[in-house]
């Protein structure tokens, strides 16, 4: 069972730069709580059911106290910035982010979302995660 600190971060499963990230970032989560999603699995699917805007995203969506009545979603550069502040630590520099307006960051964000199969690759389907963190995946067939 979630508590109310944990995350599940959604990602572009087919992504080379978000999967390696994805990976960086199960590395260094001490706690072991946070879950993942690929935006293209059915898990995702039912929240962009329940929220219809977030159909647009294609490349991070962060969900925080997901068993609660009221979940807080957090995209692009504020969700990475929502996942520094879980990871703590050093990362908790990136958290100066958070002095540079949403509408700056957005824009440096969108750009390396724009390009990110042209600079690090494209997977032809979503990877299956190694064995021994394939429990923190939500909806891995």
């Amino acid at each position: 069972m979630e508590s109310k600190n944990d995350l599940t971060v959604l990602y572009d499963g087919v992504c080379v730069f978000c999967n390696l990230t994805v990976q960086l970032i199960i590395h260094h989560d001490k706690k072991g709580t946070m879950r993942f999603a690929p935006i293209q699995s059915s898990y995702a699917a039912a929240l962009f059911e329940h929220h219809p805007a977030l159909k647009k995203i294609d490349s991070l969506i962060v969900i925080e106290s997901i068993n609660s009545p009221v979940e807080k979603i957090s995209i692009r550069s504020t969700g990475a910035l929502v996942i520094a502040r879980y990871l703590s630590g050093w990362w908790n520099i990136f958290l100066l982010g958070y002095i540079v307006p949403t509408a700056v960051r957005d824009w440096f964000y969108d750009i390396l979302a724009k390009y990110r199969y042209r600079l690090f690759g494209k997977y032809d389907s979503c990877l299956l995660p190694s064995s021994d963190v394939r429990s923190r995946f939500l909806d891995i067939s």
